[in-house]
């Protein structure tokens, strides 16, 4: 089995000698007690699993060594150069919703974590799992009011089992334009981009304002030309249908702009359309590729600590009681039958088809929001009682710690992770032996004949994948024809990267304390 790591790094850059052997003891103490977790593995690894991902030309440093080049040709059928970008999960096609979001996530952990992930070692590896899919977002956007919405279709990729550097489907490509408007896609691809320019604006300030430039463009065409991208894609709509429209992804794109720009007109859009989109309507307890009233409502919310939004007071406590009302959801001190139901061993539980997706985000969003508590020196009011920032930080860690194996089966669903993972993970590429290994090409029947139904694990490793999840009783089969388990997907790691980089900060400041303790106890 291949399973391609980076070097060890020293994470604990903090953390001064005198600490080394109470690392030891505090290491021996809780792995014989409670489980401890090594977030700096964890984070490096859900890092690493972006590399296995990349579609288009693999670049000279990348880690993960199994994937080689594939989807060289993409766009040449209709004259676009669209090579690049993510495939989404699986399977090869490049799904621009999910994609975008994924970026979004990626970049939104970046800018709240970004000293943390830093000190870890890991702040350049983040940075170029962004700019790999901002890079094909730039070329995806061929002028102002075209953007390419997706390469190769679900239907015909289905049909076939094969690594993606053999690939044979369909390569045709989509796009929405003036008279096929997607104003979700445009919108989520906006905020991947306003987001993704405010973390290089530092290192690297053209960059960043070409990612401006798209973001402001893509914000207005999706504004202007209103209308769902499934309606004028309609091949996504088995996969990626936006069930939620797409008036939360045009005030999620306002409210990224205004973070990036500080221009009072995209505050006013979020202000203004609050009530007619839903920002200050919709109580929702999930946060997903397609849903993302939560995360606006948070990130409105945020402002209310400023002073110049104070004249906005009353609808940024609407935007705020409805983020509230997420939380509350999630820590089950709403209502009862507004709550998110819980698996026996306390593992948040949506949907049977890939839970960890609604996990991943509500630990993410959880962690913010309990450093805006804490920042501002505030409690959460919930109909079930108050709650202070740790408790809501607590439940977090929680849901990142039953991923990382603390659950009933003792598995890590995030794969490489830890002695027990999932070994057959539902994934085209590292189920077939790798290109590298073996040149000879492999046909979408051979694939599904000689390893698609095989029982033996996967030849190469998805390192970092956090696959779909145990069911509503904690039970999960690792098997690769039991896709709603076992099928990872890049929005499902991409909130991991500012959750993990949080934990792993918390437990260096614990260890710098316990230390200087010790310190001071031999000195007496």
């Amino acid at each position: 089995m291949e399973m391609h790591t980076q070097p060890h790094k020293k994470h604990h850059f903090g953390v001064q000698h005198c600490c080394l052997i109470s690392l030891f003891i505090f290491t021996f103490f809780t792995t014989t007690t409670t489980q401890a977790f090594d977030y700096a593995d964890a984070l490096s690894k859900s890092l690493l699993y972006f590399e296995a991902q990349r579609s288009g030309r693999i670049p000279y440093n990348q880690r993960v060594t199994w994937r080689d080049h594939s989807g060289l040709t993409d766009g040449l059928e209709e004259g676009v150069d669209l090579v690049g970008g993510y495939y989404d999960a699986g399977d090869h096609v490049k799904f621009g919703l999910p994609m975008a979001f994924t970026i979004t996530m990626l970049s939104w952990s970046a800018i709240e974590y970004r000293q943390q992930i830093e000190d870890a070692g890991e702040l350049e590896h983040t940075m170029e799992a962004i700019k790999w899919g901002t890079d094909y977002f730039i070329k995806a956007h061929t002028s102002p009011n075209v953007l390419w919405a997706e390469v190769g279709d679900g239907d015909t990729d289905h049909y076939c089992w094969q690594r993606p550097e053999d690939m044979t489907t369909s390569r045709r490509a989509f796009k929405i334009d003036e008279n096929n408007p997607g104003s979700d896609l445009a919108g989520e691809t906006a905020a991947a981009m306003a987001a993704a320019s405010i973390l290089f604006r530092k290192t690297n300030p053209h960059y960043s304002h070409l990612l401006l430039h798209h973001a402001l463009q893509l914000f207005e065409f999706g504004d202007k030309y209103r209308g769902n991208y499934d309606a004028s894609v309609g091949v996504v709509k088995s996969y990626y249908a936006s069930v939620s429209g797409y008036m939360d992804e045009l005030l999620w794109a306002a409210t990224w702009l205004y973070k990036a720009t500080d221009n009072k007109m995209y505050l006013q859009y979020v202000i203004s359309n609050a009530h007619t989109f839903g920002g200050t309507g919709w109580s929702i307890s999930e946060f997903i590729w397609d849903v993302k009233y939560a995360g606006l409502q948070l990130m409105v919310s945020k402002l209310l600590s400023e002073e110049k939004h104070k004249k906005h007071r009353d609808i940024l406590e609407q935007y705020k009681s409805k983020a509230e009302y997420y939380i509350c959801s999630c820590l089950n001190k709403n209502n009862d039958s507004n709550n998110v139901e819980r698996t026996p061993a306390g593992l948040i539980y949506v949907r049977q088809w890939n839970n960890m997706q609604y996990v991943s985000t509500a630990a993410f969003l959880l962690s913010i929001y309990s450093d805006f508590l804490q920042s501002t020196n505030q409690k959460l009011n919930c109909h079930g009682g108050t709650v202070d920032h740790e408790e809501i930080l607590n439940f977090a860690k929680s849901q990142a710690d039953y991923i990382l194996g603390s659950n009933p089966m003792n598995m890590s669903y995030l794969v490489g992770y830890g002695p027990n993972y999932p070994k057959r993970v539902h994934h085209r590429g590292a189920s077939i032996v790798s290109y590298k290994k073996n040149k000879g090409f492999i046909g979408c029947t051979q694939g599904y004949d000689n390893w698609y139904g095989s029982q033996a694990p996967n030849p190469n490793v998805l390192v970092g994948a956090l696959v779909g999840g145990p069911d509503g009783k904690d039970n999960f089969e690792d098997r690769r024809n039991n896709f709603m388990q076992t099928e990872a997907c890049t929005y499902n790691t991409a909130p991991l990267v500012g959750v993990f980089a949080k934990f792993l900060h918390i437990e260096n400041q614990k260890l710098v304390h316990d230390c200087n303790s010790h310190l001071v106890a031999s000195f007496k």
